[in-house]
């Protein structure tokens, strides 16, 4: 039987592979392929005027919550108004059964009737008395007696009258309407439930427009802010009239602005803030209260202040950090001292000089000593579609 051998390939395999590393040669050595230094685009360092604000977690309230109550007893007929719904000022919320204050008035009327038609006859009584005496056909007691009999039947009349509004102003407390204008809660008695009084709480009403947005003032920023002020690094709104702005948990910004109403002189014990307060428009009603927003105090600036856009600012070993084009063309590292965000941008306070330019594209090819050129980073390279023919500008 004649047998095969296969062939010698394995030496041609290890030519082949030697050849294309020769044909290759050593990346970056003299005649070899070199990569350009990355494309950055950087921004001057300037001395400007910034606006600042301030930012701190709130909670909105009712500017007015007002209890609804009935001023006297009975049995609850019928509930006048939609729970949640808004109601205005004297609006009829609830109403009781009125039959036995209606009597009421009918026996307070009547007694103001007896009452009349008894200082009619006393003073008709007296005005007989009176010729009387002067004729010495009456004696002095008769004259008295004519003339306490009219006094009394004048303060019966008065008291009679004051039970009969008194009567009224019952009768009419049978319908209890909203002091104020608002949001109604939930009705907390039932129709056919027993009312004893004003000891009873029917529901609630909450002034909506304006709304109040409730906040705290930490210590620390407070002798921050006071510090920065008396030093001239930071200029106030006149008189404290901060504009406010609401921010939601989602990030979008109310549409309507309001202002600083209060700031409380003392600290809380137990948070260690001052209490505050802004006031905003709700015509709408989009705010509700309880509702968690983010409270933004506008009006004060930052003068001769530097700023860096944010999106320049890294996370480096010491800290937030940029890199400024060096006058080689090389990245340097600089840490930066920084006092809050004014708008899109940083507000530094150290590391900076006026004039230095801060990279502020192009970061993701960037490290310490790197050789840069200036250019734009977003443009395609060149030969891909849309470029720029070479030697022209797109």
């Amino acid at each position: 039987m004649t047998q095969i051998k296969p062939r010698a390939t394995r030496p041609v395999l290890f030519l082949s592979i030697a050849l294309s590393l020769a044909a290759c040669g050593p990346q970056g050595g003299q005649g070899g392929f070199q990569m350009p230094p990355p494309l950055v685009a950087v921004e001057e360092v300037k001395i400007h005027t910034v606006p600042v604000e301030f930012e701190y977690p709130a909670q909105t309230a009712g500017s007015r919550d007002a209890e609804v109550r009935a001023r006297v007893s009975g049995i609850l007929l019928k509930r006048n108004y939609e729970e949640g719904a808004t109601v205005k000022a004297g609006q009829s919320l609830f109403s009781l059964d009125s039959a036995p204050y209606e009597a009421a008035v009918e026996r307070a009327e009547a007694d103001v009737a007896a009452s009349e038609a008894r200082l009619n006859n006393a003073s008709r009584n007296l005005k007989r008395t009176k010729p009387l005496f002067e004729a010495k056909a009456a004696s002095q007691k008769d004259l008295d007696d004519a003339i306490s009999a009219d006094e009394v039947a004048a303060a019966d009349l008065k008291s009679a009258r004051a039970r009969l509004d008194d009567a009224r102003l019952n009768l009419a407390y049978t319908k209890v309407e909203s002091p104020i204008t608002g949001v109604t809660s939930r009705s907390l008695k039932s129709e056919g439930s027993l009312i004893s009084g004003p000891q009873d709480l029917l529901t609630t009403v909450t002034q909506v427009d304006p709304i109040w947005v409730n906040f705290g003032l930490s210590e620390a920023e407070q002798s921050a802010i006071r510090a920065d002020t008396a030093s001239g690094k930071l200029v106030m709104p006149k008189d404290g009239r901060f504009e406010v702005a609401l921010k939601f948990e989602d990030g979008h910004t109310y549409s309507r602005l309001g202002r600083l109403a209060f700031t409380d002189v003392s600290l809380n014990q137990q948070t260690g803030t001052s209490d505050a307060r802004a006031e905003v428009p709700n015509p709408a009603g989009e705010l509700r209260p309880g509702q968690f927003v983010r409270v933004i105090l506008r009006g004060a600036t930052r003068p001769d202040a530097m700023t860096v856009p944010q999106r320049a600012v890294v996370e480096g070993p010491m800290g937030k950090m940029v890199y400024v084009l060096g006058k080689d063309g090389k990245a340097e590292p600089r840490p930066l001292k920084l006092n809050g965000w004014a708008g899109n941008e940083w507000v530094v306070l150290g590391g900076l000089a006026p004039g230095d330019k801060v990279i502020v594209d192009g970061l993701m090819k960037v490290y310490p000593g790197a050789q840069v050129m200036v250019g734009d980073p977003n443009a395609p390279p060149p030969g891909a579609p849309g470029a720029a023919p070479k030697g022209e500008k797109k």
